[in-house]
């Protein structure tokens, strides 16, 4: 880890910091994890804003789009509406960014959350789709595309309105690509090329009429370009727009009042945004498990290891209530409270599963054999491990040569009498990663209390269904004492490499932790016409939350044809699931992608209509009114829209089920 230090106040904070990153960065990896390496940079107020206008970075494309974030940004802290502590971006290594004007309780927690989130970078599989050829450079990648960008835009044969105006169509459609492959494999489709116009051709050629009618007669045409349609088919929808646009795209000439060819610093351009629309998926489809791992892990090296100092931590706990209580839907909050609910319930599994080989407890007898509150008392820490500190070395030393939670090279060095090791202020480096994880042990918390005697019976039955090795203690004490307390963080590093948020929340978020944290659904009424709560039944919850998450919380746009009626016209499908588009800004992208394709362009959706009638009486009678769905065809010739009636084969193609995602790891990875 290092330290970038610029101006005088900065190389001040930077000295003040050397020692809370490197123990950071020590803890970290006690705790068993694994990040990129970090460098931390010491910037002003005005620096902060600007990097999170970049996204992170120090330098960017030329683009308005910029100096709107900034102004949004600069205003949100302005009025007291959210404060930035940090940014890190994705990278090897990773670069933070910490404001000189924290202070030092902010600065630490920033720096451990920092930690755990390059160790996501680094080990979630997600990031490693784009990174899959182990070449990894992302902020040289960016800058390299904004001085590219930069030339085109001071050429003084391109037009700066041009190349925004480019740029400005291809950003509406940066999310329409195929996150869940790699860049290369998601634009190595073949299919879906567009068929030549061979009339156009034959025109071109110097041919007398005799030998085209006997020759290329119209029977002859009809049957070629039957042919090329067929072979021009999608047989699947194209996900990755942008890559189609890029092989199939044009650009409309208003002089000549054709399509042509892109200009080559426009499909150079594409293919730059494209690479970074790849490279940023990854954070978009991980924002809720990546900021609550950071927000767990910054929590318990803070509070629960007392990272934060004594006359620090009211400061942290105010920066943590202000990031975890921030309204609305919450990514660090239900991250951080997943991420504990699976610590927990895998503890609590490997409890039970050991409770369960005590002789005369079944699972039907479990909750009135097991004394809750003596199996309490046989979890806590040993007191040795719990206590640490540097006044319990004796302690620690009759643990034996042997005991697997010591760090034993730490500790001769402190019976020693090593002065480099500040025990006071750092105690976990008496420990291991084992002795770590019984020091902090989820069961025995306060909080948790309870929650081991929550477990269902149909839990319990499915855990002994395959047991057969169900005697294998004498006593609730001899089985506590073999439970493996690290079991809990091992799952969440597994979960951590392999899942999304869309996988994630669909896997863990249970009926037990809808109900134990008091998550609802809640939805629009046509009839009261203000939000509503709708539901707080799991399974509504789930679903409503599964939709906000899937392709990034945005529609989920397709390409069904690129020769649509056999005029060369772009035919968009959005893959309905029960939410409509919002048609003023579907139009406004319609618009832009026109730019793109140089030829009309057309989206299908279907819409929700309601009878005022309807509406009133469902009103009166305090329920909600039935929408009509119609199926529809927007076309967009560049110069106005026409809405058409959507083929019941097309509407089928883009009709969903129930639930319009797939879910399954398996199928992703």
């Amino acid at each position: 880890m290092s330290f970038r230090r610029h101006r005088r106040d900065a190389q001040r904070e930077a000295a003040r910091l050397d020692e809370p990153v490197r123990e950071a960065g020590a803890l970290a990896k006690k705790l068993g994890l694994d990040p990129y390496p970090v460098n931390y940079w010491v910037v002003n107020y005005d620096e902060m804003n600007q990097l999170i206008a970049y996204g992170g970075f120090q330098e960017r494309y030329p683009h308005w789009r910029w100096g709107m974030t900034y102004d949004r940004q600069r205003k949100t802290d302005q009025f007291g509406m959210g404060k930035a502590f940090e940014i890190v971006n994705n990278d090897d290594p990773a670069n933070a960014f910490l404001q000189e004007s924290n202070s030092l309780a902010d600065q630490k927690a920033v720096i451990t959350h920092v930690e755990a989130h390059s160790d996501f970078f680094k080990n979630n599989q997600w990031f490693g789709l784009f990174s899959d050829e182990g070449q990894f450079a992302a902020a040289a990648m960016l800058e390299r595309h904004a001085q590219t960008i930069e030339r085109y835009v001071q050429n003084p044969d391109i037009s700066r309105d041009d190349v925004e105006k480019f740029i400005d169509a291809v950003l509406c459609l940066e999310d329409t690509i195929d996150q869940h492959r790699t860049i290369r494999e998601a634009a190595a489709d073949e299919d879906g090329r567009i068929p030549e116009d061979i009339r156009a051709q034959l025109d071109s050629l110097d041919i007398s009429d005799d030998v085209r009618r006997e020759v290329f007669d119209d029977a002859w045409l009809e049957q070629v370009e039957e042919a090329e349609r067929e072979a021009a088919k999608l047989t699947d929808p194209r996900k990755d727009v942008l890559a189609y646009v890029r092989e199939h795209g044009m650009r409309y000439d208003e002089e000549t009042g054709k399509a042509e060819e892109m200009e080559p610093w426009q499909k150079d351009v594409l293919d730059m945004l494209r690479e970074e629309a790849y490279y940023f998926a990854a954070q978009k489809m991980t924002k809720v498990m990546n900021e609550g791992w950071a927000a767990y892990w910054e929590s318990l090296m803070m509070g629960d290891e007392r990272f934060a100092g004594t006359d620090e931590f009211i400061t942290y706990a105010d920066h943590q209530s202000r990031v975890l209580g921030s309204p609305g839907l919450n990514p660090y909050k239900l991250g951080k409270e997943l991420w504990e609910y699976i610590e927990n319930s895998t503890n609590r599994a490997e409890v039970a599963d050991k409770l369960l080989r005590v002789t005369g407890v079944t699972w039907r007898n479990f909750h009135e054999t097991v004394d809750f509150d003596e199996v309490q008392e046989h979890l806590r820490a040993d007191p040795a491990i719990d206590g640490v500190s540097a006044d319990s070395l004796d302690e620690l030393s009759e643990l034996g040569p042997d005991d697997p939670r010591v760090d034993h090279e730490t500790l001769d060095r402190a019976l020693s009498g090593d002065d480099s090791l500040d025990l006071d202020a750092y105690p976990w480096k008496l420990l291991t990663y084992e002795g770590l994880a019984e020091r902090h042990y989820s069961l025995v918390k306060s909080q948790n209390r309870g929650f081991l005697s929550r477990i269902r019976r149909s839990e319990l039955e499915q855990l002994s269904r395959y047991m057969f090795d169900d005697e294998v203690y004498d006593s609730v004490e001899d089985a506590l004492a073999d439970v493996d307390k690290t079991a809990g963080w091992d799952r969440m590093r597994e979960i951590r490499e392999s899942h999304n948020d869309v996988t994630f929340l669909d896997a863990f978020l249970s009926e037990e932790f809808v109900r134990a944290n008091h998550y609802f659904a809640y939805e629009y009424s046509q009839s009261s016409r203000q939000f509503r709560v709708s539901s707080s039944e799991y399974r509504d919850v789930k679903k409503k939350l599964l939709f906000q998450f899937t392709n990034f919380g945005k529609p989920t746009i397709a390409v069904y044809d690129g020769n649509f009626d056999n005029r060369g016209e772009l035919l968009l499908g959005h893959q309905y699931n029960g939410v409509i588009l919002d048609m003023k800004q579907a139009k406004g992208v319609l618009e832009r992608v026109y730019h793109l394709w140089g030829r009309p362009v057309n989206l299908m959706t279907i819409t929700k209509e309601f009878d005022e009638h309807e509406v009133e009486v469902a009103r009166r009678r305090g329920r909600e009114p039935t929408p009509e769905e119609r199926a529809i065809r927007i076309r967009y010739d560049g110069e106005s829209f026409e809405e058409h009636d959507l083929d019941p084969e097309l509407e089928a193609r883009i009709a969903a089920g129930e639930v319009d995602y797939d879910t399954k790891p398996d199928d992703w990875l």
